[in-house]
């Protein structure tokens, strides 16, 4: 039976030939050959059809983080925009960082975001780069530029790179003292990651295609803005009578402490006589066994950064490391002049504004100063004390907007592999807003500090001089925060309640101490990467 016309039923249809085969007879023939052409047209050009519509919808979602060029590059000529961004993204990235993955993610984010809001931090000082966007985007808003102020109020930044990179961003932004200060989101290209992953941000090192940096910036459009303590770091040590001028090489400092003559002669922080240095943090300060393993292995990356292009080598080395200096069996291959009740006094203050002693067990080897609840890749050595025990020693939970610092001891690697375990934790020793620590002359001729990861070897006094390092409150930044975060701040409402009348606000009125003074560090006073430093350094 033949149909002829249009059917408004299927038509039948028999097995397919090739359009190459032999001739095609019958209207039956004749039918399946045009649905054969039919399908061939409709199914063929699928694939490419859905590539193109993702891709559209992908730039529909990217106009959300794209800054206008004539906001980035100043004396551009100004245009009407039509799309407000809702969330504007500035991305800093340290190529040099994860190996291979640093300058592979700059071509992704470049690719993505217009190549005029992404910066190579060894092509481009931060500083310099948010001082002039900053500067362009008052003026735009002078002449009543909307899109000028939405960028400005909206503005988001993007750090790639180790927590020395994360450090000197964030001293950067605490250095050009805004009104309201942008949001940061850390992507973990180091070794420890520990700033990342205290926010949400994982400790892995992240992927570079396209698809996994566009989820990473859904995620900074969606991620909660979380206040984070900034602290103050000041040392002191007697001039002296005879040898080089320097105690310490400018290029063993980390680049978050700087050496006496780059503080301002003005200071009132500075003593005749004396050399001081300063800087800040906002991880952690640690002085003993942990800074030792540190400095030797970034003084090994420095002598051979081939060696040290992948995450898990580096980890791996540093368990080598801790392993071949002893700090397994330190009783055995380390004396007591080692132990941090040798080496150095502790003080801390509590109460109305008062210096209290502070007991330091004899076995302890190794003390951290934390702020967050991250060390050495993503361990917490405060861990959870129950409720009873923190009301027995006085003590609060931690939360990374406080107003304080928990310090913790080590009496060996043993005790921190202990921090693998869920209830795992360092000898918890005090709480406090403000810590000094005294060397005297000793056995030890030195010992070894770090500073959000950044390690060097510090001279002890040899004759009757002292060595003071005071640590204390300075400021606050703002990160930006992930469903996935490990801190916890006081000011989030699921959070359990503090009781902070142990702590007297009053102690930041010093003795005569200029507190405005004390609160200034940042990228023009101790952040700025020194002349001659090698941007691969930082982790």
């Amino acid at each position: 039976m033949e149909y002829r016309g249009r059917a408004s039923f299927p038509l039948p249809r028999r097995p397919l030939e090739s359009p190459s085969g032999s001739r095609f007879a019958g209207s039956g023939v004749r039918s399946s050959a045009r649905n054969f052409v039919l399908e061939r047209l409709f199914k063929a050009p699928s694939t490419s059809v859905l590539k193109v519509v993702m891709d559209d919808k992908s730039e529909e979602v990217l106009q959300d983080f794209r800054i206008p060029d004539y906001i980035l590059v100043p004396g551009s000529k100004v245009k009407t925009a039509s799309h407000i961004p809702s969330c504007p993204v500035i991305a800093f990235i340290n190529t040099k960082s994860g190996g291979q993955l640093g300058g592979e993610l700059l071509i992704t984010y470049c690719s993505l975001l217009s190549k005029n809001q992404v910066f190579d931090l060894g092509k481009n000082s931060p500083d310099k780069v948010l001082h002039q966007l900053y500067a362009t985007l008052e003026v735009l808003k002078s002449t009543g530029d909307v899109l000028a102020g939405e960028v400005q109020k909206k503005l988001r930044i993007i750090v790639a790179g180790g927590d020395g990179t994360a450090g000197w961003l964030l001293g950067v932004i605490s250095d050009l003292k805004l009104p309201k200060p942008p949001p940061v989101a850390t992507v973990p290209l180091g070794t420890g990651n520990n700033l990342p992953f205290s926010f949400g941000w994982g400790k892995k090192n992240p992927g570079t295609d396209r698809q996994s940096v566009l989820s990473f910036l859904n995620q900074v459009k969606i991620a909660k803005e979380m206040k984070m303590d900034s602290w103050h770091m000041i040392m002191r040590m007697k001039t002296p009578k005879q040898g080089a001028c320097d105690p310490i090489a400018p290029l063993e400092l980390p680049h978050s402490l700087h050496a006496f003559h780059r503080v301002s002669v003005t200071d009132k922080l500075n003593m005749e006589g004396c050399h001081t240095f300063r800087g800040g943090f906002w991880n952690y300060f640690s002085m003993g066994m942990d800074a030792q393993v540190s400095y030797a292995f970034h003084s090994d990356r420095k002598s051979h950064p081939e060696k040290f292009k992948n995450q898990l080598v580096n980890q791996t080395t540093y368990l080598k490391l801790a392993s071949t200096q002893g700090w397994f069996c330190p009783s055995l291959r380390h004396p007591s002049s080692r132990n941090m009740a040798q080496l150095t006094k502790v003080k801390i203050m509590r109460k109305h504004g008062k210096w209290e002693d502070l007991n330091i067990p004899h076995s302890i080897r190794s003390i951290v100063c934390l702020n967050l609840p991250s060390f050495s890749g993503g361990l917490n050595p405060w861990g959870n004390p129950n409720q009873r025990k923190s009301a027995y020693r006085d003590l609060t939970p931690p939360y990374v907007d406080d107003g304080l610092l928990e310090i913790v001891g080590f009496r060996n690697a043993w005790h921190g592999l202990v921090l693998l375990s869920s209830k795992g934790h360092g000898t918890r020793l005090a709480q406090t807003n403000r810590v000094r620590f005294e060397f005297h002359k000793g056995a030890a001729d030195h010992t070894f500090m770090r500073m959000d990861g950044e390690p060097w070897k510090q001279p002890l006094p040899v004759d009757d001089d002292t060595v003071v390092v005071e640590i204390s409150p300075s400021s606050q930044v703002t990160m930006l925060a992930t469903p996935l975060c490990q801190s916890k701040s006081i000011h989030d409402p699921s959070s359990p309640t503090v009781c902070r009348d142990n702590y007297d606000s009053s102690s930041e009125e010093e003795c005569g101490e200029d507190w405005e003074e004390r609160r200034k560090f940042g990228a023009a006073d101790t952040f700025k990467i020194p002349d001659g430093v090698e941007i691969s350094h930082l982790s």
